[in-house]
């Protein structure tokens, strides 16, 4: 296993294994998508009908904060040849991560998925804590700006489920029913169980977990927090792409 720390200048001075540079290349692509990508599913639709001016105030901010991820991304991912501007203008449907293909319409929908896809961002970020490559590492170093915004949303998303979940009748239908999308497009997020890539990424340090390890660790964090809104988990096998 590499444990080396790798600075900007060893890069700069062609010091790296030529995997490790491409590996580095391709998780900041990535991550630069996968922070602007959320912000490209819901602005339109949810900013003008959120119930509520708070509401409003807080997919405005959530946006804000999800562009600046970006900025901090695509300016690591520069530093080292990564273009990322094609990103910001880049179709929805041609996003890396099937989460971030198409739109989020519906209140119940963006409710979701903060409370099951920005999570799995963390789970993605928190790979990258202690990584090898210190500038990476360094935008997630505590304290950290992004982790804790990444975890407003979080939290955000989890409130405003649970509330849709305590109406009863026809919301905790429709909350039950994004709960059973996002949660297999979730799981699916975390890659395939055998990925050969992943075990590159281990390998060299740049991340921590195995997509399998990083999954389970996952469905035993809200598991128990869908039990608790009286949902129902959905059938983690259902119309998975990713095993």
């Amino acid at each position: 296993m590499f444990t080396d720390q790798v600075e900007f200048s060893d890069i700069h001075q062609g010091k790296v294994d030529p995997e490790y540079l491409d590996l580095l290349q391709r998780v900041l692509a990535i991550q630069a998508d996968c922070e602007i990508g959320g912000p490209h599913l819901y602005v339109d639709k949810m900013l003008p009908s959120a119930p509520a001016k708070i509401d409003q105030l807080v997919i405005a901010r959530t946006a804000a904060e999800e562009i600046d991820h970006f900025r901090k991304f695509a300016k690591v991912g520069g530093d080292i040849g990564v273009d990322v501007a094609y990103i910001l203008s880049r179709n929805n449907d041609e996003r890396y991560l099937q989460a971030f293909r198409g739109l989020i319409t519906t209140w119940e929908d963006f409710a979701v998925f903060g409370f099951l896809i920005d999570r799995v961002g963390k789970y993605q970020l928190d790979e990258f804590i202690g990584c090898t490559y210190k500038p990476l590492a360094a935008v997630l170093e505590h304290p950290s700006r992004v982790l804790d915004e990444e975890e407003g949303h979080i939290d955000y998303g989890t409130t405003r489920t649970a509330e849709l979940a305590a109406m009863g009748g026809e919301a905790k239908e429709r909350a039950q029913k994004a709960v059973t999308f996002w949660y297999v497009t979730g799981l699916d997020m975390f890659g395939s169980s055998t990925s050969k890539r992943a075990e590159r990424y281990r390998y060299w340090g740049l991340k921590r977990r195995s997509n399998e390890e990083a999954r389970e660790q996952y469905r035993a964090e809200v598991d128990p927090i869908i039990r608790s809104m009286g949902l129902t988990v959905p059938d983690p096998l259902a119309g998975r792409k990713y095993l």
